[in-house]
């Protein structure tokens, strides 16, 4: 385990202190939006260089219910080492079998989600997320921008 845990800390990003961040949640792994940033999350909690980010947290849990991947299962795998063609491989093998005309529409779906469009838990937690992490001159409107403004990819 201790041998899996230093290939997981030589393709972690250290998350800590804002010094890097996780992929866009755009990005896409295996074809799904959501799954690098979830990895990348996932590798950093892993090996303790996480800062203030969470993995299996309600942005994750959207692509793994898409998907219907156990989190248990994945962060098993992420823990493994494996790198991330490996991981692409294992969510193709083991997510629910869809159309990728489903795929791309759900993925299409998340990018265009509005915060207007989340729970209203999630709606108030979003408000003092965005406040404390949003430059206050840029505007909001689409749940993805908000981590590509706070992480400065937009």
């Amino acid at each position: 385990m201790h041998e899996d845990l230093e290939k997981v800390k030589l393709l972690a990003r250290d998350l800590r202190d804002r010094k890097e961040f996780p992929r866009s949640p755009r990005a896409t792994l295996a074809g799904y939006v959501l799954a690098a940033r979830a990895v990348d999350k996932c590798r950093a909690v892993l090996v303790d260089l996480h800062g203030e980010y969470h993995s299996n947290c309600p942005l994750d849990q959207r692509w793994l219910n898409f998907a219907e991947i156990d989190y248990g299962d994945f962060r098993s795998l992420v823990a493994s080492g494996a790198n991330d063609d490996e991981i692409a491989e294992w969510i193709e093998e083991h997510a629910k079998k869809r159309p990728r005309a489903e795929i791309v529409a759900w993925n299409n779906k998340e990018r265009d989600l509005r915060l207007s469009d989340l729970p209203h838990e999630l709606q108030e937690y979003m408000e003092n997320y965005i406040h404390r992490y949003v430059p206050r001159n840029r505007v909001v409107y689409h749940w993805f921008d908000v981590y590509d403004l706070e992480e400065q990819r937009i």
